[in-house]
């Protein structure tokens, strides 16, 4: 019997779980700016604030992961390599998410994670990523999707 650890699994990871341990490798500091234009006081906050929005995480490399929640407990993910992956989502507490990968192919486990209870759009927290580098995460206003790909194995 094969004994996983994180470097054992670390080359089979899909790109969203790349993104939740990003999000779990150091507590979250998101970012707490006073209510302005972008963050008025009736905006939603914490997970609902990424429902229609695109959490975006970014690389040193320069390049960056896409990660869009549902409101019905799914999520779809396009890594910085450009594959594509899906899952289930559920809220654990006030400030974790867990996701639990599906598509491509099922994951042995999912993972759970902080997301900030008053993150909103505009809101920033450093992380890092699965491999230990510094990255910055992101709520983006509106689905940033490419435009003419789908995930693998839907049809148009």
């Amino acid at each position: 019997m094969r004994i996983l650890t994180p470097s054992s699994i670390a080359p089979l990871a899909a790109p969203a779980l790349a993104l939740a341990l990003a999000f779990a490798a150091q507590p979250s500091q998101a970012a707490t700016a006073p209510p302005t234009a972008s963050t008025a006081p009736g905006e939603p906050r914490g997970l609902a604030a990424a429902f229609g929005n695109t959490i975006k995480a970014f690389y040193t490399d320069g390049r960056f992961q896409r990660l869009w929640l549902k409101p019905d407990g799914s999520w779809e993910a396009i890594g910085r390599r450009g594959k594509w992956s899906a899952g289930h989502w559920t809220q654990k507490g006030a400030d974790k998410v867990c996701l639990k990968q599906s598509k491509p192919f099922a994951f042995p486990f999912g993972y759970c994670t902080d997301f900030p209870a008053d993150g909103h759009v505009g809101a920033v927290w450093t992380s890092r990523s699965m491999e230990g580098d510094p990255i910055q995460v992101t709520v983006v206003k509106g689905i940033e999707k490419p435009q003419g790909e789908r995930p693998q194995g839907e049809k148009p």
